[in-house]
């Protein structure tokens, strides 16, 4: 019992997680991070050297929570299962529902519903056998934001509307607060901007004095709701209130949306000028979190395989240690034998024959840990191309929606300048030309197809050598779409054409690939 309640209180200590600063400050982060990886996984050898089950979970735990932080999701997942695995043979308690809980948010930010969907359901039905009433609230909250995402509303609320009766049931502000803004955020989606902002002033009027980053969060979402309803004056209050205090905490993601909300609210009012702004410091912003977030969990791994490289050597020394001590046992047995009389010739011989069955045994148990090794880094490296092929279609959804927030921008800014009678018609016309030159930038393509390569080595060279005629890099970029089994209406504004021109360019594509008429064209493309 003692050791449970030691993992409940680490499952909601606040944990490090590196900012920005100078290079020396970065490599000085750097450094921590890996001394604090090597020790957690010291104390986690340590605790299995012990077996504890209690402190070995503790200590899985820890690590998940870290690899979580640094956004290497595969080794938290990994950690989390290791937990609830030393576990399972004890009774399933409020430590089991949160684990369950922090593995299905993690594929709920990753966007793979139906997996976050089954872990959260666990939880919340481990948390109402055991009457851990917050743990289920909060698993009903995490529901209801996934049904959200999937557009299946009704549900949305459901799931909210028994997470903040639960709240209400054990008196938790803080939770009832979060719920209000979820609950926003539901009829925001659906357009009843009343309704949506009343919560969302719920939600403030708890976070007001408390919690800034909590609160910001809420003044964006009331922001949007003051914008999408025509008051862009009060839009730009509450927005330029939300920056404010993001500023102050050092809160880059929430910046980067307040930026993106005043640059619409500014091109609402006809303030073109500061809505190019906004929206570039936006741009800005957007392309060093997702640089800053790649080089983390980069150097996360990196730190995590140079460990497990050691490790491995250590294991190979001390293996190799036992095998000459083994020999020279071997040896010196054989001596003392070959010394002895002829009286201990039984005794020896029967004591080398044992010898060499330990031997044999030592052996055959080396290559069954070989093998088990393989078969869990190979289980582990499909579960790595599985995230990378979730965060690849992610990043072509946020390409999509970049494309159209700078088209849309730049369609608006042209209309604007065709009006003769406005004074800033010459100024408006360079800023069109020059968003439109910020579409054409290729080096989104480039990390594009340079993760998709990493996915699917050999792709485009084994596509080229079965065509028929050469495929041009437009067709290339259509059939590596198509390959992460995009529909047309998804791709065109990747493109940015019109889906009825992906079909067209779906079509050309058949005719130079040796496809059978029966035969689906992303049929014949995923065999690749």
């Amino acid at each position: 019992m003692y050791s449970t309640y030691k993992i409940i209180l680490l499952l909601f200590l606040p944990f490090f997680c590196p900012g920005q600063g100078t290079k020396a400050e970065t490599h000085t982060l750097h450094t921590f991070r890996d001394s604090l990886l090597t020790a957690y996984k010291s104390e986690l050898k340590k605790a299995i050297r012990q077996g504890d089950t209690g402190i070995m979970a503790q200590k899985h735990i820890r690590l998940g929570d870290f690899y979580r932080k640094n956004e290497v999701f595969t080794e938290a997942i990994a950690r989390y299962n290791e937990a609830l695995g030393t576990l399972s043979g004890t009774r399933q308690d409020s430590v089991h529902s949160v684990l369950n809980r922090k593995i299905g948010e993690i594929y709920l930010s990753l966007k793979i519903f139906s997996k976050a969907r089954q872990y959260l359901e666990q939880s919340k039905a481990i948390a109402l056998q055991t009457g851990y009433k917050k743990g289920q609230a909060r698993a009903e909250g995490l529901l209801g934001t996934c049904a959200e995402k999937e557009g299946n509303y009704l549900k949305a609320l459901e799931h909210q509307q028994q997470s903040l009766e639960l709240f209400e049931q054990i008196g938790d502000s803080r939770g009832i607060a979060f719920v209000h803004e979820n609950i926003g955020s539901v009829y925001e989606d659906l357009r009843q901007y009343d309704i949506a902002f009343e919560h969302f002033a719920r939600s403030l009027s708890y976070f007001e004095g408390r919690d800034d980053e909590a609160q910001t969060g809420v003044l964006n979402n009331m922001g949007d709701v003051y914008r999408k309803t025509g008051n862009h004056t009060r839009a730009l209050e509450y927005t330029s209130k939300a920056l404010q205090m993001a500023e102050r905490n050092n809160d880059l993601h929430q910046q980067k949306s307040a930026h993106q909300d005043l640059s619409e609210a500014y091109a609402g009012m006809g303030d073109y000028r500061k809505a190019y702004e906004h929206l570039a410091v936006y741009d800005a912003m957007y392309k060093e979190l997702n640089e800053n977030r790649d080089i983390n969990s980069f150097n996360t791994l990196q730190a995590a395989y140079d460990i497990n490289q050691k490790e491995a050597q250590i294991r190979v020394l001390e293996h190799r240690n036992e095998v000459i001590t083994a020999n020279r046992n071997l040896i010196l047995v054989t001596a003392i034998a070959l010394l002895s009389l002829g009286g201990f010739a039984y005794v020896y011989r029967s004591r080398k024959r044992q010898m060499k069955v330990k031997l044999q045994e030592y052996r055959q148990h080396l290559l069954r840990a070989e093998l088990d090794r393989k078969e869990t880094e190979e289980r582990r490296l499909q579960d790595e191309i599985s995230l990378k092929t979730a965060a690849l279609s992610r990043y072509s959804l946020n390409m999509a929606q970049k494309n159209k927030l700078v088209a849309d921008t730049a369609s608006a800014l042209k209309k604007i300048a065709s009006r003769k009678q406005m004074d800033a018609h010459a100024r408006v016309r360079s800023l069109a030309r020059e968003l439109d030159n910020n579409l054409q930038i290729e080096e989104e393509w480039d990390e594009f197809m340079g993760f998709f390569k990493d996915i699917h080595p050999g792709f485009f060279r084994k596509l080229s050598a079965v065509a028929t005629e050469k495929l041009s890099s437009a067709e290339l970029r259509l059939a590596m779409l198509l390959r992460l089994n995009l529909s047309s209406k998804e791709i065109a504004p990747i493109l940015r054409v019109t889906p009825d021109s992906v079909r067209v360019a779906r079509y050309r594509l058949r005719k130079k690939l040796p496809i059978p008429p029966k035969q689906e064209l992303v049929g014949f493309l995923m065999e690749f």
